[in-house]
């Protein structure tokens, strides 16, 4: 764990996931080289840390950071690895508009992942997939109420961050609490810059907390179930969208 930014970064396997889609029922695989991939969301004391700012709805420093889109997201990505010396991961380019690097930019061709980076970055929805699977094969890594918060367990509101049993690999949250942004682009074909939303929130019903259910969201819109975890190292053949991956402790074997 990093002294000053305590990010917790869980030593991923390499691997092989198999990611489906069920409206256009679609399957494809994807092989993983080694990353990392943090213990937990992103906090809303550490995004605070960072950025200096605290958009979410509920407040609490061990609650998840909420309201961030996804340029925000990949924004405190670039400032944490500045924080710690590391590259940045993304480039941000000037948009049409002007706006890129700032709140509200909305214009994809603003970023670039520079794969050869060894600062954070957001996973791969292989990456997270994978991880989140953390050797199992089913819907879930658990039973849904020891190990999430959703509508069933969540009273809906929040909650801190670790409050459920972690997967195998001993990763928290990655069913419930806030839905988790990843990289990649949804089906750019049909909705464009529309990004990948993974995991499941407080909100949501029983069937949206499961492994491989694939949500989306415009990479401009806030919502106050939607957060992200950071991730560092490789990401060989993330697919669509996709680019490349404190202290660090490995996965638990088995």
């Amino acid at each position: 764990m990093e002294a000053d930014t305590q990010v917790e970064l869980v030593a991923i396997p390499p691997g092989r996931v198999t990611l489906s889609d069920r409206r256009t029922r679609r399957s494809w695989s994807v092989d993983l080289a080694p990353y990392r991939l943090a213990a937990h969301p992103v906090t809303q004391e550490l995004y605070a840390r960072i950025t200096g700012e605290r958009p979410s709805t509920a407040h609490g420093d061990r609650l998840p950071v909420e309201g961030v889109n996804w340029w925000d997201a990949v924004r405190f990505c670039n400032a944490l690895s500045r924080r710690e010396g590391r590259t940045p991961a993304y480039r941000l380019r000037a948009a049409p508009n002007g706006a890129a690097g700032h709140r509200g930019d909305e214009d994809d061709s603003g970023v670039e992942w520079d794969r050869d980076a060894d600062g954070y970055r957001l996973p791969t929805e292989a990456e997270w997939e994978h991880a989140c699977r953390a050797g199992t094969s089913g819907p879930r890594y658990g039973p849904l109420d020891e190990i999430a918060w959703y509508r069933g367990t969540s009273q809906e509101r929040l909650h801190e961050v670790g409050g459920r049993l972690p997967n195998a690999w001993g990763l928290y949250d990655m069913l419930g609490n806030v839905w988790d942004w990843c990289w990649d682009l949804y089906d750019p074909e049909v909705y464009g810059g529309y990004r990948v939303l993974r995991g499941g929130g407080w909100f949501d019903e029983h069937w949206s907390c499961r492994v491989a259910v694939r949500r989306r969201s415009h990479p401009a819109f806030r919502v106050d179930d939607v957060g992200f975890r950071v991730a560092r190292g490789s990401a060989a053949g993330g697919g669509d969208g996709t680019a490349g991956g404190c202290g660090t402790r490995p996965a638990p074997a088995g």
